[in-house]
């Protein structure tokens, strides 16, 4: 019995301290209490003719997810929200920030298969989604309001929970 209560303690001590530290990662980034999304206006990886712009977003619940190539938690991370979005009516668009150049973008996405839509941020993107570290991501709905809000590694279960609330 005394093991059973101590396992139990311990096991809502690594719950609340979790919890603690999302909480104080997170107290910087955009509020998700469906606030308006920042404007962007990005090229596409791989196309730098075509461009997307947050109002095509628009009617759609999209996950933003923001990395950078260099981030090894974005490359065990991104295949996870590809895997979590299959079967869903949500969308999803990476947007690649502190990266070297183009290349290295391409590349890492080439290695994780992704076939996501890839846009090449920059400096003001950066800022005005208050990103300080990677992988950050947003849950925008259709009004292109943020509803959720995520920073570092997300499993294939937490970005399906968050997307669809």
């Amino acid at each position: 019995m005394k093991k059973g209560t101590s396992l139990l303690l311990n096991i809502i001590m690594l719950v609340v301290v979790f919890f603690v530290v999302t909480t104080y990662q997170q107290r910087n980034l955009l509020s998700s209490d469906s606030s308006p999304a920042p404007y962007f206006n990005l090229p596409v990886l791989n196309d730098s003719e075509q461009r997307i712009d947050i109002a095509m977003l628009k009617g759609n619940t999209t996950v933003v997810y923001f990395f950078a190539p260099w981030c090894t938690i974005c490359r065990y991370s991104m295949p996870n929200l590809e895997a979590a979005l299959v079967d869903s009516n949500i969308n999803a668009i990476g947007i690649a920030l502190d990266y070297k150049n183009e290349q290295a973008v391409a590349q890492f996405v080439s290695e994780l298969k992704l076939t996501m839509p890839i846009l090449l941020g920059d400096k003001n993107t950066q800022s005005n989604y208050k990103i300080s570290a990677f992988p950050t991501y947003y849950v925008i709905d259709q009004q292109l309001r943020i509803t959720a809000r995520s920073m570092g590694y997300s499993s294939q279960l937490g970005i399906t929970i968050r997307a669809q609330n």
